[in-house]
């Protein structure tokens, strides 16, 4: 070995946990990757949030982090932050709306006028439901409570919309968040000339008049009142807008009640969170017909797309009904077999139709201990993600290999290890086969390098991390270019994002690499685009 420490410098080979070019930032495992400018940074915020933190950060940490951002943004490029919050939150790209409600609030409060204006009139856009009204409301607390252009454009959430489906809103997400409709009416004072429209605010208010003209609060007031199962599933049998929420607690647990609400079609969303109840109400039995027909609501496209179903909302409801017990596990099932299968379905069905690019695709799944973090505050880790996302993609293509890695020694002779697993195999076998998988340091050099080492052709590397690599002794980016001198070949390197930290692997200038966040159903499509 040299002892000349000039010799030991190369713009080449850098070790992950020396700068190897000056846009680089020190990450929270103590390497180096590249920095993204505010809106690349912003895009990953409103797509992952911050809810369940980082292995390395707590969800404190990396909330203050974002919002400081979200913060600075909206003081200095209102207009454009609500230009992403409404590009997001409308493709149905995030299983939550918190992020979106956040960034909107702050543009409404902090910005300038035309950002301001442009805020409060995307409230109803992204506001889509009394919950995330609460939620919105809650976060204009925070940056300064309430003005004119705040009232109207809360005003205009309870005149806008027909009568009909206001009072669904109203009755569905009664309060949330220590608000209700009555504390909001209150503060907006929204002026309305339809007196349908006023018997409904008068009815929020407490004082009930004529409700012959609202037929879904009457019947609400009727299953509120009833006195039997029988008298209560009546109710819901001649309304089918009455929803779950609506029933009253001391229903709930009786099979009646749910027969009454799945012959009126229970929605996509309800069905998913409902199952763990309706299977030990006995209603999903494998032989029974409920099951049957539950399993193909569970599995139609055209319901996922109409109720904007994020595949990770399936993808949750499959692992937390495949386990037979929730996160706390007061509560157990025994799952129904044909609702398992039509889960497991439905993930798939979640995304968007992909073109097979044809291409030599490597899936390299980043299984280091970091990727054992939560994903946004879901019941869900990061590397259980990463394994779904990755056979949905390989589910369209003819020619790919998916590998593990993590740091040296892990997995005996190598730190890299082929998976078999397959779009073929139960999604929850898949993810419980990675799950189990030993773990170490993170090292995301090492799908590239395994390639050089075993001379394969590889067009694209897709790799799913939370980009705190810190081990190895070459940057993933030297790593790529190394490769494509060694093949001769002009290969691709998408990296798929599992948090919402400022940093990435992929090199900003280099053409050939993309960084992707989120879990949406466009993003199988947008790497298929990108590789071929």
């Amino acid at each position: 070995m040299s002892t000349d420490p000039l010799a030991q410098i190369s713009t080449r080979q850098t070790r992950q946990g020396e700068q190897a070019d000056p846009r680089q930032q020190l990450n929270r495992a103590g390497g180096y990757a590249f920095g993204q400018d505010d809106f690349a940074r912003l895009h990953r915020f409103l797509t992952l949030g911050t809810t369940g933190g980082t292995y390395y950060t707590s969800a404190r940490e990396l909330s203050q982090e974002n919002a400081a951002l979200v913060i600075d943004l909206a003081r200095t490029q209102a207009t454009a932050v609500v230009a992403a919050v409404l590009d997001i939150s409308l493709s149905g790209r995030v299983p939550k709306q918190n992020q979106a409600l956040f960034a909107l609030a702050a543009a409404a409060k902090l910005g300038d006028e035309e950002g301001r204006r442009a805020a409060l009139a995307a409230v109803p856009l992204v506001a889509r439901t009394g919950t995330h009204l609460f939620t919105f409301a809650g976060y204009l607390e925070q940056f300064g409570g309430w003005g004119r252009g705040t009232r109207r454009a809360i005003g205009n959430w309870y005149v806008e919309p027909a009568v009909d489906a206001l009072a669904y809103q109203v009755l569905k997400y009664r309060r949330r968040n220590g608000w209700s409709h009555a504390d909001l009416l209150r503060l907006a004072h929204p002026k309305t000339t339809e007196p349908v429209r006023r018997e409904l605010f008068d009815w929020i208010h407490g004082r009930p008049d004529d409700l012959s003209a609202l037929p879904l609060i009457a019947a609400f007031e009727r299953i509120q009142a009833a006195t039997d199962v029988t008298e209560a599933a009546d109710v819901i049998a001649l309304n089918r807008a009455l929803s779950w929420e609506m029933i009253p607690d001391r229903f709930l647990n009786e099979p009646q009640i749910w027969e009454a609400l799945l012959a009126n079609g229970l929605p996509q969303t309800a069905l998913l969170r409902q199952l763990p109840r309706l299977t030990r109400l006995g209603l999903l039995e494998p032989l029974g017909s409920w099951a049957r027909i539950v399993a193909d609501q569970l599995t139609d496209r055209a319901r996922l797309r109409k109720a904007r179903v994020h595949p990770v909302d399936v993808l949750v409801a499959q692992r937390t009904y495949s386990a037979g017990h929730g996160t706390r596990g007061v509560r157990t099932w025994s799952p129904s077999r044909p609702i398992v299968d039509a889960l497991d379905a439905a993930f798939y069905q979640a995304y968007d139709a992909v073109e097979p690019t044809g291409k030599r695709t490597l899936l390299a799944l980043d299984v280091s201990g970091s990727m054992g973090s939560p994903v946004s505050g879901l019941p869900i880790t990061c590397r259980e993600a990463s394994t779904a996302l990755a056979l949905v993609t390989a589910a369209t293509e003819s020619s790919y290999e998916i590998v593990g890695f993590t740091s040296k020694r892990m997995f005996r002779d190598t730190e890299l290890t082929r998976l078999s697993i397959s779009p073929r195999q139960r999604l929850d076998d898949a993810i419980r086969t990675v799950s189990e998988l030993p773990f170490g340091a993170t090292d995301c050099a090492l799908p590239m390098l395994y390639a050089i080492r075993r001379k394969l052709a590889i067009d694209t590397f897709v790799i799913y991390t939370d980009n705190e690599t810190w081990y190895g002794d070459i940057h993933p980016h030297q790593a790529l270019r190394q490769y494509r001198q060694t093949s001769g070949i002009d290969a691709r390197l998408v990296v798929v994002a599992m948090t919402a930290s400022g940093r990435t692997i992929a090199d900003p200038s280099d053409p050939g690499m993309l960084d992707v966040s989120g879990f949406d159903s466009a993003v199988p499509g947008l790497i298929s685009d990108f590789s071929r």
